[in-house]
């Protein structure tokens, strides 16, 4: 386990590319089945995909909760070994574990209980009943996707992405294999996909919970007599769970009103393209999300060490890999998006769909350009502990320039379906460069403030 902590507290650039490569194979295998679900359902019909379209953006939200959870356990325990503080990390750890257990009970309580008048509110119309089998499943059996998230976050924080990447792969690989018997031989429909989504979750807890607490040969210790409840240590984890969290609020807001405006403009077919066509472009962001779920690790434990030049390395580097690939992965979106799109067609049922999400995807691949400035940003950040910095850059690009842009070039310019598709490309480009600025003005002050602390250790 010290080669794990040698690793993030060593050289930024080894670390993050260590670290990015298994978290990058771990979001692929998530996003491969998340495009399984997809794939299966689109054999149900464009209702079925587009239902799933509705329940998103409330799944998105719940997720938010545990990887934003993980995000803050991640950031106070790799600032914790930064500072080489053992102990500190420890019960960070147990107390994230003890925050998931309470909304694990608490969140299907309320969800459930208002679910089918959410999804009318969203807009989910004639398709609501479809969307209620799929996220009552869901949210029923939430816990186990919240604590999947949650300790695979736990395992990276100390380095040990190998684990948390193999806990995944049972995860993906389980469900794109059972997806199809449950929906279709055991004639589950959407409920089945569901039960396929949460059953594999739970094989991935148990999987990482042996290694934890059973095997016990992990750096950090969650042992019982680890745990030392402090106020202090659950407000350092909701500094970051917090925002972060609300940042998944933030985009699932975003994509009921691009739902609803696309709804609008030129109805469910639409719907269910942009919801397909958003599952592949998010599987092409995976890169970015590596470096930058790597960055959000190397840079708490440099910035718990008072290490500038670690700090802004991880930062530089990661965004300079990111832009690197995500303009190939963007080039191949456009150049093969005919291609890609035909996955969806194999149903009788698809319709125009195909031609559809080709559209969608050869427009909206340029979000992959502007994205690794924004969300590395965002992520140093949460690493140094500074969640509402990262907030504050979802928010504005999210719901200030993305929905807005959106909504002027659909509706009041006139520009219709393709119209709402360039306001969020370019309302993405205007706010990831505008968490760039403040990240970069971020980084100028700790230089400065750390610089001040060795002057003041010297004169002693």
């Amino acid at each position: 386990m010290s080669k794990n902590i040698d690793l993030i507290t060593g050289d930024p650039k080894k670390a993050i590319v260590k670290l990015a490569w298994p978290m990058m194979v771990s979001m692929l295998l998530i996003m491969a089945y998340n495009l399984a679900d997809s794939i299966w359902i689109a054999g149900l019909g464009s209702d079925a995909l587009a239902a799933l379209g509705f329940v998103t953006p409330l799944f998105m939200i719940v997720i938010g909760l545990g990887n934003g959870l993980g995000a803050g356990a991640n950031s106070l325990i790799a600032r914790s070994i930064g500072g080489k503080d053992k102990k500190t990390a420890d019960n960070a750890a147990l107390h994230s574990v003890l925050i998931t257990f309470i909304l694990s009970i608490v969140t299907p309580i309320i969800l459930l209980f208002f679910l089918k008048d959410i999804l009318i509110l969203m807009g989910a119309g004639s398709t609501v009943g479809l969307a209620l089998e799929y996220g009552n499943v869901i949210f029923i059996f939430i816990f186990s996707l919240l604590f999947s998230a949650l300790l695979s976050s736990i395992l990276r924080s100390e380095g040990d992405v190998k684990r948390a990447m193999y806990a995944m792969a049972v995860t993906a690989i389980l469900n794109i294999v059972i997806d199809p018997i449950f929906i279709y031989t055991l004639n589950w429909g959407m409920a089945g996909a569901a039960l396929a989504t949460v059953f594999s979750a739970l094989i991935s807890c148990l999987v990482m919970a042996y290694w934890i607490w059973v095997k016990k040969d992990t750096y950090l210790s969650l042992s019982r007599s680890s745990f030392n409840y402090k106020g202090k240590i659950v407000k350092d984890i909701l500094n970051v769970a917090i925002p972060s969290t609300a940042e998944m609020l933030i985009m699932s807001i975003l994509a009921v009103l691009m739902n609803a405006m696309i709804m609008i403009v030129s109805g469910t077919i639409a719907v269910a393209a942009y919801t397909a066509g958003m599952r592949i472009v998010q599987l092409c962001m995976i890169p970015i999300l590596g470096f930058g779920t790597a960055v959000l690790t190397v840079a708490g434990a440099a910035y718990g060490a008072h290490n500038y030049d670690k700090l802004k390395t991880a930062f530089t580097y990661s965004i300079k890999l990111g832009f690197v690939l995500s303009i190939g992965l963007g080039l191949i979106m456009v150049i093969f998006s005919p291609q890609i799109a035909q996955i969806f067609s194999y149903s009788d049922t698809a319709g125009g769909l195909p031609e559809a999400i080709a559209q969608v995807l050869q427009i909206l691949s340029f979000f992959l350009v502007d994205m690794p400035f924004g969300l590395v940003s965002s992520m140093v950040f949460q690493g140094v502990g500074k969640g509402h910095m990262s907030l504050l850059i979802t928010m504005c690009r999210s719901l200030i320039f993305e929905a807005i842009l959106a909504y002027l070039f659909g509706f009041v310019f006139g520009g219709g379906i393709i119209g709402l598709y360039i306001g969020i490309v370019l309302g993405s480009f205007i706010g990831s460069f505008f968490g760039f600025g403040l990240a970069i003005l971020f980084l100028k002050a700790v230089k400065k403030r750390f610089s001040n602390n060795y002057k003041k250790e010297d004169k002693k």
